[in-house]
């Protein structure tokens, strides 16, 4: 007479993508992480664009994100990399930490928001409590910002100028001020050089700002790239 047998449940680990500039730092939370026998290290990128590829490609679990990259800049990554892996989890890693910051990496679609200072034990934490739906922010942030932040109460923002400028405008903004051209911006986005050349007459009116080496000092200075 057979018999059926216990059936044996494997369980996947939890797939995680490192996005950091610096190779050190990279390796550094490389190490820590490959320590978690739950989480499996399926892609790293050191650069914005390429995070957004690998991200797309993959479609981790988690990814652990610096703020602070070459050709996109964090939030840009979390914004672009949602409209295609929209269950995809992301932890932010940074030595900033003020409201600003934590409120726009929040407001682009991240769960965590470590220090880089954070020890193993914190980090720990952040990965269960983002992988079980929840927020998590380091304690060194400050207790007004995690009660403005998770009771709604985040503080009116003044208009600027560069909050009149759209998503995609935005985009080709950070790109003008890396250096690239209308026709490797229209590349890279994949839209017409004549798209991209109206979206720059619209950028230049609405900040009032007429040549590129002014674009691109705007730029530098709102944190749409990185110096």
């Amino acid at each position: 007479m057979g018999y059926i047998g216990e059936a044996v449940i494997i369980k996947k680990k939890t797939q995680v993508i490192l996005v950091e500039d610096h190779e050190i730092v990279r390796q550094g939370f490389k190490v820590l992480i490959s320590s978690i026998p739950e989480l499996e290290i399926v892609g790293e990128a050191d650069n914005g664009i390429q995070a957004v590829r690998t991200i797309m490609d993959l479609k981790p679990d988690l990814v652990f994100l610096d703020l602070s990259l070459p050709k996109r800049n964090g939030m840009c990554v979390i914004e672009e990399a949602k409209k295609s892996c929209p269950l995809t989890k992301f932890i932010i890693l940074t030595a900033h930490n003020t409201d600003e910051h934590v409120h726009a990496c929040f407001n682009a679609g991240a769960s965590g928001f470590v220090s880089k200072s954070a020890g193993f034990s914190e980090i720990e934490i952040a990965i269960k409590s983002v992988l079980k739906g929840n927020t998590f922010i380091s304690p060194e942030v400050s207790s007004k910002v995690i009660d403005g932040y998770l009771e709604g109460k985040k503080t009116q923002c003044v208009t600027t100028r560069l909050n009149t400028l759209t998503k995609r405008e935005k985009d080709i903004l950070a790109l003008i001020a890396e250096g690239h051209k209308n026709k490797e911006i229209a590349d890279e986005l994949f839209i017409s050089v004549k798209t991209v050349d109206r979206h720059r007459a619209n950028i230049m009116k609405k900040l009032d700002i007429h040549n590129a080496a002014s674009l691109t000092s705007y730029a530098i200075q709102n944190n749409l790239v990185s110096t």
